[in-house]
């Protein structure tokens, strides 16, 4: 978000949307950005302009605008990354993500902010990065807990633009905004059940210990019990196993001769 002086497994299913969505947003941003060059157009007075009731005009349309062209590509390639992974990995909760998160961040740079027009999606992007990030260390998923560390990996040195006097004229506010909402997000939306793997039978919802060979060498307690072969089975033959015999007539044999 930039700041401008006040101026008048089967868990995971690629889908359609994981590609149109980001490009969609992103596209949007681009077609703005055109009008504002093409008929001169001065969006800036939309930006939040904070504690000034006129100013919350901005909390719904500053994502949106952009001060030149470098201001708008280098959010535009974070925005389609991140909405791609946000849509791939948490696609129910995307669009409230998306929503919330533009309100949420809007709202507290409303109060917080310098008096000076805060615009551009940074403050999204933001709360992308926070959303992914806390929420995978949440679900104890390892998939999730690996995506949160990429995330870090990638836009990790993003942090520092959170903090006052970096570069006035960045919106720390903004940023400080999208990083706090996207972490009380992960707080409101409930977090998925990941079914496991089963690799060994005893983690089958269905498993009898008492009728497992192996589980049958040790107590209650978790002792080893030496257990004979003639034990063994005997215990084999004298369980509840089906057996079919086959009788057949010795007459029967004989007229087939």
């Amino acid at each position: 978000m930039l700041l401008i002086k006040n101026m008048s497994d089967t868990n995971f299913k690629f889908s359609n949307s994981v590609i149109g969505l980001p490009l969609f947003f992103v596209l949007f941003l681009w077609i703005i950005y055109w009008m504002q060059i093409r008929f001169d157009f001065d969006f800036y007075q939309y930006g939040i302009y904070p504690r000034d009731f006129l100013g919350l005009q901005g909390v719904l349309f500053s994502p949106f605008i952009h001060e030149n062209l470098e201001h708008l590509y280098n959010n535009s390639i974070p925005l389609l990354i991140l909405l791609a992974t946000i849509q791939f990995f948490y696609p129910k909760q995307t669009f409230g993500v998306i929503v919330y998160g533009i309100l949420f961040s809007g709202l507290i740079t409303w109060i917080v902010g310098r008096e000076n027009f805060h615009i551009g999606a940074s403050g999204l992007i933001y709360v992308l990065v926070s959303f992914i990030f806390f929420k995978g260390i949440q679900t104890k998923y390892y998939r999730l807990v690996a995506l949160s560390l990429t995330v870090i990996l990638l836009y990790g040195g993003m942090i520092w633009y959170v903090f006052p006097d970096v570069d006035q004229s960045i919106s720390w506010e903004g940023h400080l905004a999208g990083l706090i909402s996207g972490f009380v997000l992960t707080l409101f939306y409930r977090t998925p059940e990941y079914a496991k793997p089963i690799v060994y039978d005893w983690q089958r919802p269905d498993f009898d210990p008492n009728n497992d060979p192996f589980m049958k060498h040790f107590d209650e307690e978790g002792n080893f019990v030496n257990i004979s072969h003639e034990e063994e089975n005997q215990e084999y033959f004298s369980s509840s196993y089906p057996v079919n015999y086959i009788v057949v007539r010795k007459s029967e044999l004989d007229s087939e001769d």
